[in-house]
């Protein structure tokens, strides 16, 4: 506090403890605020009687400080006449932050704004030494955590004046200068005599030694990352039977301004060993049950971390565990410990103690959050009844079969649990779902056939069917049934399709029994690759539908869907003359049978599946018609191949063309054929949300009489993004990055096809309004001409990296760069990078 020398002046009476009495109050100094305001503040009044110096004063001037608002306080006595004292309250307040800054080397627009969002920084806040120290210091530890040790922080904050050069306010310019990113070399361990350097390295996940050709894990040095390694270390050797083991010496050292050595020293302690495993308290299952599941014997290495998965594994819903047997079989009150009864030498015996407690049942079953969709499409899907037993393995598959409809947020499905009573042996269950929006506007692009193929579609997946005609629905389109009914149509300068679908996936509304029902209609001109042009007056027309059963079946178990579908096309060639189809004038008939059987238990999130597997298998299949329509197809085909020698030696012979044209015809009027593809899809979680992708497919096109032959049509064409199926010939364009659209395949195709791919994602965001992962993946496939040339060695390899972003609006978006590692089937040398855009693609 300051005082004036007037008061100095007086010295002996302020000394001798006499009150005074406050004649006059003023305000000075640099501050904005009225002076009423900081006197009504202070509490001090005039009239009041106050030691000064003196303990009121003390108490205003700690009131002021503590408002964080002034870089000055002082309290002036000016003036004083017997008991009266005129007091003068001087305050200088803190700067305004107006304009914030950040630059440096690396420092992009996106760490900006995190920083500023992190360090609430904002326009208006006052100017303190502790916000310039605790900005400084936040912003070097957030370096630190990723590694840059050297990191330096420079805050300086220039006044901004106003036209008459009075400052108003200060800017803040943060100058950050990372300097090199700390790495370790070396790292070193001693006192491992049992689990090697290699092992105790891979279970550090953070702390990793400098290695230049691993590019999937940087080399760097946090302290965080640090102590959750050492734990790591501690972890992997109780898993091996070292449940003693413990570090007893580390240190880190400077080496030189960019890298520090790491050293631990271990004491390892003795190898343990599982010993007796008593059961207590079970009724329900016996000993031998228990101990199966269980899966630990008596003198298995000692493994502290697997007996607890084995009692409650809280990283898989679905775990084959303990807790899960009892929960599973309606015990959601029951208790399981493992407990360390006896050491003995190196042998450890447990008690598996457990209170079963009583069965508990379901009461009362609701949802809540559905605001569009119908409660007996939501109801339907339920594995969980009142009345019924508790299992939480229907708890989670219904939480799945929520997810997999399609409209709501997987992400906010969740159980609650209300009302438990474990006297009574009862609760209630509500699912908690949240809308999302059900309907797409497909937007899918790609490049095949000469030209850019372009898709405008329209997907209602939560249609009513039964309301079309019920104006009142129209919100803006009947919706909440849970049909799906989709209108497409594609186009290219030389393509036109449109095509419409109809699923109803509740036959009748007591089974799920799905029935699908489609119609499309294409025409394909002829185009020429070399002028680029177009002619029209070469048409291929095709004209199908389809009509199809699913159902849903309960063994082997009720993850199984057998279906079935009966389609037809009919193919007309109008002056449509190429290599493909050797008749350009004629038709052809395909009435085919198509039967599947599936099996699906993927993730509850449709969209970002985290652990499951899918497996396809199916079989298209046509009529025998060369076993009773009489013709003689080995006679054709001699006839034909006896034509086509004569062709070559006297190539403008108009009648032997013609002539091969109608046995082409002849052989291929009415399609002959089987089809079987099987493709297989495995998830798992790597760590946390980071999952690995594994898929395998296969596909062989077949025919009944070698003599009639494959059909030019169903074949299978390999290479590119998947979305260069230019022609509804019933083609199928398998995905392979790192190559050009169809470029692994000849021009009409082959009849074996394999692939094998591999794909490491993660997740950036799972929202509903977006749903965000990146990837990287390697993957290789090709396609055979027959089982003669048929290697599932000789592959087409390639690798890349992508990204993808789900919007409930527009689908699937994404792009992928890729490298290809071999030639295509007109090349001689790796084909190299290639860009894919992925437009409206499956997951």
């Amino acid at each position: 506090m300051l005082w004036s020398s007037s008061i100095h002046a007086q010295q002996k009476e302020l000394d001798a403890g006499i009150k005074y009495e406050i004649n006059n109050i003023t305000v000075a100094g640099a501050q904005s605020y009225n002076d009423q305001t900081v006197i009504a503040f202070t509490g001090l009044k005039k009239g009041e009687r106050i030691f000064i110096p003196g303990e009121r004063l003390s108490e205003v001037t700690k009131k002021l400080w503590e408002q964080n608002l002034f870089s000055d306080i002082a309290i002036y006595v000016t003036k004083i006449e017997g008991d009266l004292a005129d007091l003068e309250i001087y305050i200088a307040e803190l700067p305004k932050l107006d304009e914030i800054t950040i630059v440096g080397d690396g420092i992009r627009k996106a760490m900006t704004k995190e920083i500023i969002k992190e360090t609430e920084l904002k326009s208006g806040i006052k100017i303190t030494k502790n916000l310039i120290t605790t900005t400084k210091n936040f912003i070097r530890d957030k370096f630190i955590e990723k590694g840059f040790y050297n990191t330096d922080v420079i805050i300086t904050t220039p006044a901004k004046l106003d036209s008459t050069g009075v400052e108003v306010a200060k800017d803040m310019k943060i100058i950050i200068n990372r300097n090199k990113r700390i790495k370790i070399t070396p790292l070193v361990f001693e006192g491992n005599d049992n689990l090697k350097d290699g092992m105790l390295r891979r279970s550090m996940k953070n702390t990793k030694k400098r290695n230049p050709i691993r590019i999937w894990k940087m080399s760097k040095f946090t302290d965080t990352g640090y102590k959750e390694d050492k734990a790591s270390i501690i972890q992997t050797y109780k898993e091996n039977g070292y449940r003693d083991a413990k570090i007893l010496d580390d240190s880190v050292y400077s080496v030189n301004d960019r890298s520090v050595g790491v050293k631990l020293k271990i004491d390892e302690g003795k190898k343990y060993y599982f010993g007796n495993i008593r059961f207590l308290g079970n009724s329900v299952y016996t000993n031998s049950q228990l101990s199966q599941t269980l899966g630990i014997r008596k003198g298995d290495v000692y493994n502290g971390t697997l007996m607890a998965e084995r009692i409650e594994d809280n990283t898989d819903p679905e775990a084959f565990d303990l807790t899960n047997k009892y929960q599973n079989n309606g015990y959601l009150f029951s208790t399981i410990s493992a407990v360390e009864v006896a050491v003995r030498q190196d042998t450890i015996d447990y008690e598996i103690r457990i209170r079963e407690g009583k069965q508990a049942y379901f009461d009362h079953i609701t949802v809540v959050g559905n605001t569009k969709t119908n409660d007996h499409v939501i109801y339907r899907e339920l594995r969980t009844r009142p009345g019924q037993k508790y299992s939480k393995k229907n708890v989670v598959r219904t939480i799945r079969e929520l997810s997999n409809l399609g409209f709501f947020d997987p992400e906010q499905i969740s159980p609650n649990f209300k009302n438990v009573d474990p006297n009574n042996g009862t609760l209630d269950m509500e699912y908690s779902v949240v809308e999302k929006g059900a309907s797409q506007i497909e937007l899918q692009g790609g490049y095949g056939g000469g030209g850019f193929v372009g898709t405008l579609g329209l997907s209602f997946n939560n249609f009513s069917l039964r309301n079309i005609f019920n104006a009142e629905a129209y919100k803006p389109l009947p919706m909440g049934d849970g049909q799906r009914l989709s209108l497409r149509a594609q186009a290219s300068t030389n393509y036109q399709t449109y095509s419409a679908s109809i699923t109803e996936p509740w036959l009748g509304g007591k089974r799920p029994v799905q029935f699908s029902g489609s119609f499309s209609h294409t025409v394909q001109y002829r185009f020429n690759f070399q002028t680029r042009e177009v002619d029209r007056d070469q048409r291929f027309l095709i004209t199908g539908g389809s009509l199809g059963l699913a159902k849903r079946l309960t063994w082997p178990d009720d993850n199984f869907t057998f279906s079935n579908a009966v389609s037809f096309q009919h193919y007309n060639l109008k002056n449509y003359n190429t290599g493909l189809f050797t008749f350009g004038d004629g038709f052809s008939n395909n009435l085919a049978y198509t039967v599947g059987l599936s099996r699906s238990n993927v993730g509850n999130n449709p969209i970002y599946p985290k652990f499951g597997a899918e497996f396809k298998l199916s079989a298209k299949v046509t009529i025998p018609y060369s076993l009773f329509n009489g013709v003689d197809y080995s006679q054709l085909a001699q006839e034909r191949e006896d034509l086509v020698d004569f062709l070559i030696d006297n190539q403008t012979d108009v009648d032997t063309q013609e002539r091969i044209s109608a046995i082409d015809q002849e052989r291929f009027d009415w399609l002959e054929y089987y089809k079987i593809k099987f493709e297989g899809t495995w998830y798992n979680k790597i760590t946390g949300d980071l999952v690995l992708r594994s898929k395998t497919e296969f596909g062989f096109l077949g025919s009944y009489n070698n003599d009639r032959g494959v059909v030019p049509f169903e074949r299978f064409f390999v290479g590119g993004d998947g979305l260069g199926a230019f022609s509804l010939d019933g083609r199928e364009v398998v995905q392979l990055r790192g190559y050009p659209n169809q470029s692994l395949s000849p021009q009409d195709g082959n009849n074996i096809y394999n692939k094998f791919s591999l794909e490491m994602r993660y997740p950036i965001t799972l929202k509903q309004l977006a749903s965000i992962y990146v990837l990287t993946f390697i993957e290789a496939g090709n396609s055979y001409d027959g089982f003669r040339e048929y290697d599932p060695f000789d592959l087409k390899r390639s690798a890349g990296a992508g990204l993808r972003i789900f919007m409930p609006a527009f689908g699937l978006l994404g792009i992928d760069f890729a490298y290809g590692f071999d030639s295509t089937i007109t090349g001689n040398s790796p084909n190299g990078w290639e860009t894919h855009f992925i437009i409206g693609q499956q997951f």
